[in-house]
């Protein structure tokens, strides 16, 4: 680990500071990152400075967390979080502290944080690393390690023990033996934590390089039985077919396979939860087969209340169950061009690549080989050549609306709405008919059968 470069803009915060006779370091993530090569995203900073001596520092201040010794400084620009040196204790939430006392040492601060690859700290302007608790030698071992007992660090934050494994799965780390086995002993203190601090966790996990590092070892500590139950009964639920793997491992190397092909957020998602219904779907036919008819819509189902539990937005909840509603599609060559069309209105043509990435991650899962360079093409290639034909695929497209039905006597309600998906249908099988005299005729030979 060379020298490490400091931003100007924290060299002139320090400033700042030191100008007024204050210790201020940069800790955290920000050192971390800094020690692995990689540029710092945000900046934290402690110092010894109260809060209100931090404000009286800089004119743009939000008192974000005054009363736990925090600020956020807003300067030129970028938002930084300022902490007064402070050690904690007790913690009946499982999350935050009961009681804040300031500290007169940087040591003191760092003994309260959770990892010791988090808790280095580097002063500012300049001087040697300050690193109580040996975290430069576990980043340089890619160990993760808790600061002093691990059992009373994860008694104090629930949220630690899910910090641990995403950790793991972002940068490919070790979680040290007596950290992880102190994970199942945390579990009751992780569930007092809030599913929006959850939820953040679980999707810094699906963003990153391999998901199912954070998941497997999640299962193995219980933390999934406890946060995602749904996808821990999905272990021993054999497949058949091509299929090498239950029904868990698939799912993880569905995300995995997701990941590789930097997929989104939605996508990632989609495929960790494609196959959640199985557990509940799954028969035995004549031959002693296990069957899954119609899981699709059960693992849909069952994902949208899990989306809900962890608060997920509407619109992200409905585009991930939507992709595991749709992912069972079979394409055949003798499709018509209809039905190609119906294909891309079921789907959403503005979600055609998203179902294509998951339905590729599925694939690969199914054995963990390489999919042919092919896989896809052939729907692939129908739906662009059909797109490229005709793009009315809804009633917008149509050169008609319900204003020229009435002009020629169709009444509004029920009736017109029928007659307007009739017209879609037509033009959907036969685009030719997309014209407004041949639709009004057709709704005309229609009025009669509809009204």
């Amino acid at each position: 680990m060379g020298k490490l470069l400091i931003h100007p803009l924290l060299q002139e915060i320090a400033g700042i500071f030191t100008r007024r006779g204050k210790q201020v370091f940069l800790v955290g993530g920000a050192v971390r990152d800094l020690l692995r090569g990689r540029q710092a995203q945000d900046w934290d900073l402690a110092t010894d400075a109260l809060p209100q001596e931090v404000m009286a520092l800089f004119p743009r201040v939000i008192p974000t967390g005054i009363k736990h010794g925090t600020v956020t400084v807003h300067f030129k620009g970028r938002y930084l979080e300022v902490t007064t040196y402070r050690t904690e204790s007790g913690y009946h939430d499982g999350r935050r502290p009961d009681q804040v006392t300031y500290a007169s040492r940087i040591e003191e601060d760092l003994s309260r944080r959770d990892f010791t690859m988090n808790a280095i700290a580097l002063p500012l302007p300049t001087g040697p690393l300050v690193d109580p608790f040996n975290g430069i030698a576990d980043i340089r071992a890619r160990r993760i390690r808790c600061v002093g007992n691990p059992q009373e660090r994860f008694a104090e934050d629930g949220l630690r023990p899910v910090r641990a494994l995403r950790f793991a799965s972002q940068m490919g780390f070790e979680v040290e033996k007596a950290t992880l086995e102190a994970i199942p002993q945390a579990l009751k203190t992780t569930e007092k934590v809030s599913p929006e601090r959850i939820r953040d966790e679980l999707d810094k996990i699906l963003a990153s390089p391999q998901p199912s590092r954070a998941f497997l070892l999640m299962e193995k500590t219980g933390l999934l039985e406890l946060l995602l139950p749904e996808l821990a009964a999905c272990r021993n639920i054999e497949q058949k077919g091509f299929h090498r793997f239950d029904v868990l491992d698939h799912s993880l190397l569905a995300c995995d396979a997701a990941a590789r092909e930097k997929a989104p957020g939605l996508v990632r998602a989609a495929a960790l939860l494609h196959d959640i219904g199985k557990p509940l779907s799954r028969s035995l036919d004549a031959h002693g087969v296990w069957t899954f008819y119609q899981h699709e819509q059960v693992s849909a189902r069952l994902s949208r209340d899990l989306l809900i539990r962890f608060r997920y937005p509407n619109a992200v909840i409905d585009g991930i169950v939507h992709l595991i509603r749709e992912h069972m599609f079979h394409y055949e060559e003798n499709w018509s061009d209809g039905a190609v069309r119906r294909f891309i209105i079921r789907v959403g043509e503005e979600k055609l690549n998203n179902l294509y990435l998951l339905r590729r991650a599925d694939a690969y899962a199914t054995s963990a080989q390489e999919l042919p360079r092919d896989f896809l093409l052939p729907l692939i290639t129908r739906v662009d050549a059909v797109l490229a034909k005709s793009r009315a695929l809804s009633l917008r497209d149509l050169p008609v609306s319900g204003k020229d039905l009435l002009g020629i006597g169709i009444k509004p309600g029920p009736p017109m709405g029928r007659i307007l998906s009739a017209l879609l249908e037509a033009v959907v099988e036969d685009p030719a008919l997309n014209t407004r005299e041949t639709l009004l005729t057709i709704a005309g030979n229609l009025k009669e059968r509809y009204g």
